[in-house]
C-alpha cells in the first residue's frame, strides 16, 4: 500500500484484509475459516481445517457458489466409505478430491476407494497467510501443506499457494503435488468448482470453447444438445455429466466461464490441467453447476487402471498446476 494512501487509514485493514476465525456449534465447531476480502468487491472464504478450500466466494454483495444442506463438516465426521463423502460435502466453491481417487467409490488393486478421495476433508498441517507487494500493488498470500499418508502405504503431500490479488478480482491457486516415497503412488486430482444462486439460474450462460463432448452415460446423452443451457429448479432432476476437450488459449491454458446477464457478473476459470468435466445439477434445493478441471475423469481409480489412464508419480518426484479464478462485470 503506497505511503500516501496509509495516511487515511487507522489500520490497512480499512482497505483489505486477511482474518482468522473459528466456528462455534454444529458439525463445524472448532474448524478454522481464513477471510480475506480484497477491497474490490471479492470476498472469499477458505478453511485451513478442510485443504485450504474455497467454501463461500461473494463479489459485491453477491453469492457465486454452492453451500450444500450439509453446512460445515469438520473432518472427524468425515466417512470414507463408499459415498459417505456426500454426508460432508460441504460443496463451497471449490472442494478438492483426490489423491489417490477422484469420483466414483471401487475396489482396486485391494483397497477400498471411497467417493472423491480423502485430500478435501484433511486439515493443513501448516497454514500461513500474508500480504506482500508485486509490481508495485499488494497481494494476499497464503500457503498450506497438507498430508495423505499411512504406515506402510503411500506418502503424499500437497502443497497450495494461494495469491488474491488487491487490483484486480482474481484468485491464483498453484498446487504442487510431491510422492514422499519411495513407491510409484497413482494420482488422481479433480477440482470441484460448484457455482450456485444467485450467479446461477436459467439465465446463465455457460461458455466452454470444446473440440469435443462426450456424455458420461446415457442419460447425459439425452441432454447432450442442451449441455450449455441451464434450467429452473426442477423436482427429481437427474444429474448430467459431460467430458469436454477444451481449446487452449494463447497462454496455453483451458479457459471456462459463466456469466449471468440479470446479475450482470460472472466468473472465469483459467486452468493447465489436461482434462474437464461438466456436472449439471439443475435440482430442486440442489442446484448446482460443476466446473471441473483435473488429470482424470470421475469414473473411479479402477476405471482408470483399466483403461491405461492412471496417471502415475514416481517416489521422490512432484508435479505442480495452476487455475486462475476471476470474477468480471
Amino acid at each position: 500500500m503506497k505511503r500516501e494512501e496509509l495516511l487515511y487509514m487507522g489500520h490497512p485493514s480499512q482497505k483489505y484484509y486477511a482474518e482468522e476465525h473459528r466456528l462455534k456449534g454444529g458439525k463445524g465447531e472448532g474448524m478454522r475459516l481464513l477471510e480475506i476480502h480484497n477491497g474490490k468487491g471479492m470476498l472469499i472464504t477458505l478453511c485451513p481445517d478442510r485443504c485450504l478450500d474455497i467454501t463461500r466466494l461473494h463479489f459485491k454483495g453477491d453469492n457465486m457458489g454452492y453451500f450444500s444442506p450439509c453446512g460445515y463438516v469438520a473432518p472427524p465426521y468425515y466417512d470414507d466409505a463408499g459415498v459417505g463423502f456426500l454426508r460432508s460435502f460441504t460443496g463451497g466453491f471449490l472442494t478438492t478430491c483426490g489423491l489417490r481417487n477422484a469420483g466414483n467409490p471401487s475396489e482396486d488393486d485391494g483397497e477400498a476407494l471411497g467417493l472423491h478421495g480423502r485430500i478435501g476433508n484433511t486439515p493443513a498441517d501448516v497454514c500461513s497467510h500474508w500480504i506482500e507487494e508485486q509490481a508495485g500493488e499488494d497481494v494476499i498470500r497464503i500457503q498450506a501443506t497438507m498430508s495423505e499418508a499411512r504406515v506402510g502405504g503411500e506418502k503424499l503431500t500437497l502443497h497450495r499457494s494461494m495469491a488474491v490479488y488487491t487490483h484486480q478480482n482474481k484468485i491464483r491457486i498453484q498446487d504442487t503435488v510431491k510422492n514422499e516415497g519411495t513407491a510409484v503412488e497413482s494420482l488422481m486430482l479433480l477440482y470441484h468448482f460448484n457455482m450456485g444462486y444467485p450467479l446461477l439460474t436459467e439465465r446463465a450462460i455457460l461458455t466452454i470453447p470444446a473440440e469435443k463432448i462426450i456424455p458420461r452415460n446415457e442419460h447425459a446423452a439425452t441432454g447432450l444438445q442442451d449441455w450449455m443451457k441451464m434450467e429452473k429448479p426442477t423436482r427429481d432432476y437427474e444429474e448430467m455429466c459431460f467430458y469436454h476437450t477444451v481449446k487452449k488459449n494463447e497462454r496455453g491454458m483451458r479457459e471456462v466461464s459463466l456469466y449471468n446477464p440479470n446479475l450482470h457478473k460472472g466468473v472465469k476459470l483459467s486452468f493447465d490441467l489436461p482434462r474437464f468435466m461438466q456436472w449439471k445439477m439443475m435440482g430442486q434445493r440442489e442446484y448446482v453447476l460443476g466446473l471441473e478441471p483435473g488429470n482424470c475423469t470421475i469414473d473411479g481409480r479402477k476405471n482408470a487402471r483399466e483403461k491405461g489412464e492412471l496417471d502415475r508419480l514416481p517416489g521422490g518426484e512432484q508435479i505442480t498446476y495452476t487455475i486462475e479464478i476471476e470474477l468480471y462485470e
